[in-house]
């Protein structure tokens, strides 16, 4: 049974490459990893008006083989998305946008009025989680005392990936990768959320969501705890104060730009 729905998904699949939608993706969650995203992403297949793209992280705009040439050829990035008729929305999650650095003009370039979720997670808990999902992918065998000690090494050894692979503390310092976002989009353009938020009052960003998107609110919300790995230990008081450090300031510059309170993440 398995092998007959993935054979009739590889169908559907081929029928999209060849003729793929030429609708144009309204909208994308760009951010950030271990934020979040993945619940956003399931909150929103389960709109009326959305269409989502066939699976989480298309990882289009990020890829530089799209791209050769000053050639961009989108009918690839769109034979991922079946819209119906009843769909008013398309829209895709691939968190790694924000942080990639030739993303936000590639999406531009790709539609101008595109709308951008973004989501916002304590950098201390994000770089933690980040590493404990390396780890139970089998990914990093280091502990995260030493991970993190020795990220600029092993980020500029894996450049062609651009630190993807253990770009803890990195990926954390968001006002950079929020001003890159601004350089190509209007500020009305883009939706930030505290990661909390979502996980203790969907409801309240789920509307504002919806708001932002010009869509009808959910008639029912089912709350998510998507992607919660499990944890050997916790982060201890030594790692988080190497943190707390290394990110204050960076802390305060995202209070300013974006007039939030985040002294949370600092306690």
């Amino acid at each position: 049974m398995k092998s007959i729905t993935k054979r009739i998904k590889r169908i559907k699949r081929w029928f999209r490459t060849l003729f793929p939608t030429k609708r144009q993706v309204d909208f994308v969650i760009c951010g950030t990893q271990k934020g979040g995203t993945t619940a956003l992403d399931e909150y929103l297949r389960e709109h009326s008006e959305i269409c989502m793209a066939e699976k989480k992280e298309v990882h289009f705009f990020n890829d530089d083989k799209y791209f050769l040439n000053g050639e961009n050829n989108y009918s690839k990035y769109q034979s991922h998305f079946a819209p119906k008729k009843k769909h008013k929305l398309l829209g895709e999650a691939s968190p790694v946008y924000m942080y990639w650095e030739k993303a936000p003009k590639r999406i531009w370039e790709y539609n101008p009025n595109m709308k951008l979720i973004v989501l916002l997670r304590n950098p201390i808990e994000r770089a933690y989680s980040h590493w404990n999902m390396m780890r139970l992918n089998g990914d990093d065998e280091l502990q995260f005392s030493d991970a993190i000690t020795q990220e600029k090494d092993r980020c500029g050894k894996t450049w062609s990936l651009q630190r993807r692979l253990y770009s803890y503390t990195d990926r954390g310092f968001y006002v950079g990768q929020l001003r890159r976002l601004w350089k190509y989009f209007p500020r009305k353009n883009i939706l930030i959320i505290k990661s909390d938020m979502l996980k203790h009052e969907p409801e309240i960003v789920l509307q504002d969501v919806c708001e932002f998107l010009y869509i009808e609110p959910f008639k029912k919300i089912h709350e998510k705890n998507v992607h919660s790995l499990p944890y050997t230990k916790s982060i201890c008081e030594k790692e988080r104060n190497k943190l707390k450090s290394m990110f204050q300031l960076e802390i305060r510059d995202l209070e300013k730009e974006l007039k939030w309170d985040c002294s949370e993440w600092l306690k």
